[in-house]
């Protein structure tokens, strides 16, 4: 007798990339059958800014980015005096970028095992920890071999399996990028995508555990169209400014400046106010309510934000794009202010209800979801509310 065979298991699958409406839009039969047979919301709100780091860790943490840390793909912690990009392998594993406890910390603390496959974070020894399984990434594995890893996971024995498990996959952000949200290549990629979704639904339902399957985005995708008008080029942005007052970093929908020295804030700010074209000028602390994010450091005094449509770029890359007449697709902008960056959120299993949507939620609610699932009460301090989506499951 199995005695874990009764226990609650979570699998939660990232689809980077997948659009709220690509279901529907590209017709996907096994996400239409998850959809059927569990719960769904009619988007998930991505926290800002709309960029796969910090929503990846804010879906494992609970957590708007400007209360985890990780405020950005690329930005610079003056606390730590280090630029975190995510290339950097170095950086991605420093654990002094991570805040909050991550939803595999959080098992463990509860008396389960966890295991990640490619999510962001699950490298760093946060506060000294990692998951009990955890893979360091590499884009070159096969999606399939990703599946049949957790397939074995989740046949362990009792003692040694994971409750809690994280799986990741990038194709439909990749096709995203380089096609757009509108193109055939990201209607193919979302079929792929529906194909593995159902090897993996298979693979569980083969496997006699209570498995709950979560499925989630961290944001969608906006069109930009091979036009001049629709690229910004770092020249034209910096042109005329005194780069020695400021450290600029540039996310492509959007662009921090620190500023050195604080005489010098509101000059910058007049300065790219009076040169605007597409985007908009923001200043410490008057920033947007719902980016939670004003009083860290490691926010730039001075953010611009793209208008969606439009992204900032490098002339050559602007220049080879409109040659090219390649149409793309970019996110990063503001969840309120176009739905194009709203993910998805499907869920389904044994302590899930059936047939049952909600309106789009803040991605910050699905850790007190996840954790209610496994049973787990005591929860740090987080910013996601349990009662949002605990309608979703049996009581």
């Amino acid at each position: 007798m199995d005695l874990n065979s009764d226990k609650p298991y979570v699998v939660l699958v990232s689809f980077d990339g997948f659009r709220h409406d690509y279901v529907e839009k590209y017709n996907a039969p096994n996400f239409k059958e998850l959809v059927a047979n569990g719960v769904s919301s009619k988007g998930l709100i991505p926290s800002y800014p709309s960029k796969t780091f910090p929503n990846h860790y804010t879906i494992v943490t609970g957590l708007y980015p400007g209360n985890h840390g990780l405020v950005d793909n690329s930005f610079y912690a003056p606390d730590l005096d280090l630029q975190y990009s995510i290339g950097n392998r170095e950086r991605v594993e420093n654990p002094a970028f991570y805040g909050g406890t991550p939803l595999w910390q959080l098992v463990q603390e509860n008396g389960m095992k966890s295991a990640s496959y490619f999510w962001v974070g699950s490298e760093a020894p946060i506060k000294g920890s990692l998951p009990d399984y955890y893979t360091k990434y590499d884009g070159s594995v096969t999606n399939e071999k990703r599946i049949e890893v957790v397939k074995d996971w989740l046949k362990l024995p009792a003692e040694q399996r994971p409750q809690f498990i994280s799986l990741y996959f990038s194709l439909v952000d990749d096709n995203g990028h380089g096609f757009g949200p509108n193109s055939e290549e990201t209607k193919n990629t979302v079929l792929e995508a529906d194909r593995l979704l159902g090897l993996l639904r298979a693979e569980i339902a083969e496997i006699d555990l209570d498995v709950n399957l979560v499925v989630v985005s961290d944001h969608g995708m906006n069109e930009i169209k091979p036009e001049a008008g629709n690229y910004t080029t770092y020249d034209e942005l910096l042109e005329g400014l005194d780069q020695d007052k400021f450290r600029f970093i540039s996310n492509g929908a959007h662009a921090h400046f620190y500023v050195h020295n604080r005489e010098d804030i509101d000059p910058l700010e007049e300065a790219l106010r009076a040169k605007a074209k597409n985007y908009k000028v923001y200043k410490k602390p008057d920033f947007p309510a719902h980016w939670h994010n004003a009083t860290n450091n490691r926010v730039g005094n001075i953010i611009i934000t793209m208008e969606p449509g439009h992204y900032l770029t490098s002339a050559s890359r602007a220049e080879r794009t409109i040659k090219d007449q390649n149409t793309r697709g970019e996110h990063g902008f503001d969840p309120y202010e176009t739905e194009d960056m709203r993910g998805i959120f499907y869920a389904e299993g044994p302590q899930v209800k059936k047939g049952m949507q909600i309106d789009a939620f803040e991605n910050i609610h699905i850790y007190p979801f996840i954790a209610e699932i496994l049973g787990i009460t005591n929860l740090p301090e987080i910013d996601g509310k349990k009662e949002v989506l605990s309608s979703m499951l049996k009581k």
